[in-house]
């Protein structure tokens, strides 16, 4: 796998900048999630809103992939496409070489806000959907212990989400997705309202789930570091209608160290693709990092 890879899509063409080692790929690795020419436009009182703009992208299976771009750029409404809970104007997702009709177990949600209903216990919660698809509730609740363990809640199942830290609801949140077994977790700034010293441990406790489970995560955030953190590959979209402007390869051992010469590299590279982002729709020449559009 490369160290540091920066694939950036120009013109259909696809650019590739290699700044580290490079070692086999494993050929095992095959394409769970194919998003081709995915576009979104929305009707409103003043005309029509194009969200998002001819999306091609293969994920792989057991791949943890972040998206980033300025606000506004579509990032949710191409989350919530793949989720189900949306549908492209044109083109297509396939999960497995199936389309994505609508929802399904087999993609699970996590939001910026917790969704837990109050009037459950935490081990209700994440039994929910284990429940709507009529697993006996002794098995259920097996299976949800198992994922409040996983997070580091095992103590907690009697408690309601009241009673919890807004960490730990959030881990709660996570469990409850883990606990339906989806082929694809979805999370669309799952750590944005949360603190700062709060969000750097629940990004370790994510890493150290993902290890152990090993699912295809998708991950929204508005934060670089986090991206840089977590991410084998970060997506940067355009502003709006998004499209997708560059793609970074992040071949770092984990957990990294977020001080790291390399670490600071590749923040700094995508630092600059959002200032060239947020240039192009301000019309400025100069972007917010202070360097000149279109360098490096």
């Amino acid at each position: 796998m490369r160290a540091v890879s920066d694939i950036i899509h120009k013109g259909g063409e696809i650019k590739e900048i290699r700044t580290k080692r490079l070692s086999v790929i494993v050929s095992a690795i095959y394409t769970m999630l194919t998003v081709s020419n995915v576009s979104r436009v929305f009707e409103s009182d003043t005309g029509m809103v194009e969200a998002l703009r001819d999306i091609n992208l293969e994920v792989s299976d057991k791949e943890f992939v972040c998206f980033i771009g300025p606000s506004g750029c579509g990032k949710t409404t191409f989350l919530r496409i793949i989720a189900g809970l949306d549908h492209p104007t044109s083109g297509e997702v396939l999960l497995d070489g199936v389309a994505i009709r609508s929802p399904d177990p087999e993609r699970g949600m996590v939001f910026q806000e917790y969704s837990l209903f109050p009037w459950r216990t935490i081990l209700d919660n994440i039994a929910f959907g284990l429940e709507i698809k009529g697993v006996p509730k002794a098995e259920r609740h097996d299976i949800a212990q198992k994922y409040l363990e996983l997070v580091g809640l095992g103590a907690f199942e009697r408690n309601y989400p009241y009673e919890l830290s807004g960490g730990m609801r959030q881990r709660v949140a996570i469990a409850r997705a883990l606990a339906n077994d989806p082929k694809v977790l979805l999370m669309d700034e799952p750590f944005g309202s949360i603190d700062a010293q709060t969000r750097n441990v629940l990004q370790g406790e994510l890493l150290k789930i993902w290890q152990k489970d090993r699912k295809t995560v998708l991950f929204i955030t508005h934060s670089i570091d986090e991206a840089v953190y977590l991410a084998d590959r970060v997506v940067v979209l355009s502003a709006r209608p998004g499209q997708i402007r560059s793609i970074i390869e992040i071949d770092l051992e984990r957990p990294r160290i977020r001080t790291s010469v390399e670490v600071n590299v590749i923040r700094e590279r995508l630092l600059g693709l959002l200032g060239e982002a947020r240039a192009q729709e301000c019309g400025e020449t100069i972007c917010w990092t202070g360097v000149a559009a279109g360098t490096d």
